[in-house]
């Protein structure tokens, strides 16, 4: 099967062509998402039986928080293109990533579950961001339900992990605290956002890796499925395991600012009802691989 692969230069789409070399990666450089005609010259040029839809205009709280319409834009337009091109050039399967940043702040219980999706507002930190999520979650069942074309979804918890945006406004948490700690020395102290009590499932990008493939072939419903581990840490946690690891002498503070969402855990029940048994790596050892590889890498 020839699948395409938007964001393909992104931080997931790199990590995933290590292991699916021969799918074919589209970046922004190859092809703008939110011109409709680029898109369907696209299409028309790979002829894939499938498109694995990663690209997104994404960011850390702050980035959400004063972008609010770049973010609202961007996407509306990318999915929306990707979507309905794909239908009009005949592509019989779209897989989509979304967010768990697309699921209510509030909700019934936790770790929520598939059928909470629309149940309320995102958080207003990720409103725009989570708002475009779901509507391509939308698009995705109504052209499923029209016009019978195999288009679903899947939503990953936060992904961390090697080939990250590593101290860019782009930045997510992980990225940004591997950043922080690398750059500090002994006896600094780094400044940290929010207050570290919210909660957050940590994704390590290899298992999602391994997972899409998977996803790829068996997730044919229209189910907004959530892929996630059990673990679910305060950012404390986090930023106290980074630190132990790394045996630097620097105290964290933080600032009390822009905590965002407290917690937003999604069950993983229907994923390993559909894929099995999955060992997922636990945030102690990404971490640690993570800082390696930046180590190396910087």
């Amino acid at each position: 099967m020839t699948t395409v692969v938007t964001g393909g230069s992104g931080f997931l789409g790199r990590r995933l062509k290590l292991s699916k070399p021969d799918w074919t990666y589209i970046s922004s450089k190859d092809c703008d998402l939110t011109n409709p005609e680029q898109v369907k010259q696209l299409f028309g040029d790979t002829k894939p039986d499938a498109v694995l839809h990663l690209a997104a205009r994404v960011g850390g709280i702050k980035d959400n928080i004063e972008n609010q319409a770049d973010f609202y834009h961007i996407n509306t337009m990318m999915n929306t293109n990707v979507i309905h091109q794909a239908y009009k050039a005949g592509i019989p399967r779209v897989l989509s990533s979304l967010s768990t940043c697309a699921f209510p702040e509030e909700v019934t219980f936790f770790p929520f579950v598939e059928e909470e999706f629309f149940n309320g507002p995102p958080t207003i930190t990720n409103f725009s961001y989570g708002m475009t999520k779901r509507m391509l979650h939308v698009s995705s069942c109504a052209y499923r339900e029209q016009y019978n074309m195999n288009y679903s979804t899947f939503c990953p918890s936060n992904i961390y992990g090697p080939e990250d945006h590593f101290g860019s406004q782009a930045s997510h948490f992980v990225a940004a605290l591997i950043h922080k700690i690398y750059n500090a020395t002994d006896g600094d102290i780094v400044e940290m956002w929010g207050t570290g009590m919210p909660l957050r499932q940590q994704l390590y990008v290899d298992d999602l890796c391994k997972i899409i493939p998977i996803l790829l072939e068996k997730h044919n419903t229209s189910i907004p499925l959530i892929v996630a581990p059990n673990e679910n840490l305060s950012i404390l946690e986090m930023t106290r395991t980074l630190v132990e690891q790394t045996g630097k002498n620097v105290r964290t503070l933080f600032n009390g600012n822009m905590d965002g969402q407290f917690r937003k855990d999604g069950s993983n029940g229907r994923l390993l009802e559909l894929i099995g048994p999955f060992d997922f790596t636990s945030f102690r050892d990404g971490v640690h691989k993570t800082y390696q590889w930046y180590s190396e890498n910087k």
